[in-house]
């Protein structure tokens, strides 16, 4: 191994969150060089024994103050110039959580922790922009085949929201007729028996996703 080169490992996570029918992202003002003032994804270096996905959930808490959320490794960058600090590979992860029921709070190497829109976000340090660029790339490739939109959503949502998250993340209009149609053959989205109160329109039947029917749903599938 003394022949091996050494390179630093540092982890990146691209936070999505979903709030008031937007796609938002979680980015970070930089306190310290380089890129001091500039915006980024929340990330950081491999220390000591950790695993990666160990330290991408430290940095998340350090940087952002979020815990408890979804999070999937998509990619690894490695573009020797990607730091100008030197050669550092970085393993990339896609985390997903209910932007109305956490707030960012900003510390440890970060002066600010924000939600932009995704429509909005600014120009990123290092390779970020390339980063958010592919992880809303495998973020939209997972929420076909995996129940992620789910991990966006209160614990009880309407359709309409529902409906507004795919359009969202796909960047398109959907048939509401023909949305609601396939949601009816899904068994494991189910109504919960109560209705949206205090809105501006009429009330609205909210509907809850049902995890162990859909692993039964999705075993059928593959049989």
């Amino acid at each position: 191994m003394k022949h091996r080169s050494s390179y630093a490992l540092s982890v990146d996570c691209v936070i999505f969150g979903y709030t008031e029918s937007k796609l938002q992202v979680a980015l970070i003002e930089r306190k310290n060089s380089p890129y001091k003032g500039k915006w980024a994804i929340p990330g950081g270096f491999v220390e000591g024994d950790e695993t990666v996905e160990e330290a991408a959930f430290r940095e998340l808490q350090e940087e952002t103050g979020l815990s408890d959320l979804y999070l999937q490794q998509f990619h690894v960058f490695s573009e020797p110039d990607r730091d100008p600090r030197g050669r550092v590979i970085t393993v990339a992860f896609f985390a997903l959580i209910d932007a109305d029921q956490c707030e960012l709070v900003a510390s440890e190497d970060a002066s600010k922790a924000v939600w932009w829109s995704i429509d909005d976000i600014p120009h990123l340090s290092f390779d970020h922009d390339t980063i958010y660029d592919d992880a809303l790339k495998a973020l939209r490739i997972a929420i076909k085949n995996q129940p992620l939109a789910f991990e966006l959503l209160p614990k009880k949502f309407t359709l309409t929201q529902l409906q507004q998250l795919y359009e969202e993340v796909f960047d398109l209009e959907i048939d509401k007729r023909n949305f609601r149609k396939k949601v009816a053959k899904m068994d494991f989205i189910q109504e919960t028996g109560t209705m949206t109160k205090g809105a501006k329109h009429r009330p609205a039947m909210l509907y809850s996703f049902n995890n162990k029917k859909y692993a039964k749903y999705s075993s059928e599938i593959m049989l």
